[in-house]
């Protein structure tokens, strides 16, 4: 769930492209488990029939919250690129209690949901002057995967890079994939790192700060997109911050 951007150091929120928000309806199409709390949930769209968006950015929906007697509208990026428009695909992780989690977790195949969106002023800019790089902890994954399908496919040499961030070896999932785009793509890499590993565990290790600092030697040409935990947004920022000026776009994951 994505609440609100923050872009620092020159950069104007939202400037450049403006997209009128919608009502959707849609069917429940696939629902795929990655993790013990980590869920994939395909909407095949109903009425309209195409949604147009940027990357990164995410859909809403009004869902029940007990003890009050308007729902609660929670925000869930959207992980396919735009390039599909007729469907979306979230990723979300369960959260006891939580009125979105708990409602997108009861859906089943061949239901149907309605929601709003797109909305959003974090998505991928179009800049091949720049090296991008794209921090994630957890499900702020998410948006990513979106800007990822989509900037890998454009006809750029650009470098991407993506550090993720998790915690124990049952966490890990995209895995597989991430690897199958880095080979087809040069220009792509990825590290993907466990700040509780366990003693069998070969990759990379502790917080994605801290890789930040050992990798990242210069900020020039270098666009920042990070999306996750407040803690990570601001140790991440301060990090880059540190190093120079450079866009950091940013946006909280709770």
């Amino acid at each position: 769930m994505c609440y609100g951007e923050e872009i620092a150091v020159g950069q104007n929120v939202g400037a450049g492209w403006q997209m009128a928000i919608g009502s959707f309806q849609a069917r429940v199409s696939q629902v795929r488990d990655l993790t013990h709390d980590v869920r994939e949930l395909e909407l095949t769209l109903c009425a309209p029939k195409e949604i147009i968006f940027k990357a990164g950015q995410f859909i809403s929906f009004d869902v029940p919250k007990e003890g009050y007697p308007y729902p609660a509208t929670r925000p869930y990026s959207i992980a396919s690129p735009p390039l599909i428009s007729d469907r979306v695909l979230l990723l979300f992780n369960l959260v006891p209690g939580g009125p979105g989690s708990t409602y997108l977790f009861s859906l089943r195949e061949g239901n149907t949901v309605s929601f709003k969106g797109p909305a959003g002023s974090f998505y991928l800019r179009e800049d091949p002057s720049k090296r991008v790089l794209l921090v994630a902890t957890g499900t702020g994954i998410a948006p990513f995967r979106s800007m990822l399908l989509t900037q890998l496919e454009r006809s750029s040499a650009q470098s991407v890079t993506l550090i993720w961030g998790l915690r124990y070896e049952h966490d890990l999932y995209y895995q597989d994939e991430l690897q199958a785009l880095a080979e087809r793509h040069r220009q792509f890499s990825f590290v993907t790192t466990l700040s509780r590993p366990g003693p069998t565990w070969t990759g990379a290790k502790g917080r994605v700060n801290g890789l930040i600092q050992e990798q990242v030697t210069s900020v020039r040409d270098l666009a920042v997109y990070l999306c996750g935990n407040n803690d990570m947004i601001k140790e991440v920022t301060t990090t880059i911050q540190a190093k120079g000026l450079c866009p950091i776009h940013r946006e909280k994951y709770y």
